[in-house]
């Protein structure tokens, strides 16, 4: 049981943040591309600082959380950005709008809550 259970997670782990970096590399690009304010500023603290925080949830978070460095502290990362996102850039927009991110989020807090599990670098 313990074995699936170090499968799962590795599963879980690899398919949330795997997903995830199909946003955070395009926003990625298009950073180094020029473009500083790539996701806008929803939160008033500027288009570069959000953006910068936005790549960090979306690119380098779930690279941490594929390897499984710093899994629970990255997840958690990645869980913000997902709730900025569902509650705040689609905060009136309809369900199916915020969906993913919803999903995002959902995924994130549960690897937050399990940790990266044996099969990884930090093998906890």
């Amino acid at each position: 049981m313990k074995r699936n259970s170090a499968l799962g997670l590795l599963v879980l782990r690899i398919g949330m943040a795997g997903l995830l970096l199909t946003h955070g590399i395009p926003k990625f690009l298009a950073f180094i591309g020029g473009d500083m304010s790539v996701v806008g500023d929803p939160i008033g603290l500027g288009g570069l600082i959000t953006t910068i925080l936005v790549l960090l949830g979306e690119l380098v978070a779930p690279i941490l959380i594929i390897i499984g460095i710093k899994t629970r502290f990255a997840a958690v990362v990645s869980g913000i950005t997902m709730a900025v996102a569902a509650f705040v850039v689609h905060g009136a927009d309809p369900l199916a709008k915020k969906e993913m991110a919803l999903l995002y989020l959902i995924g994130f807090i549960a690897i937050a809550l399990m940790g990266a599990g044996s099969i990884s670098v930090d093998r906890k």
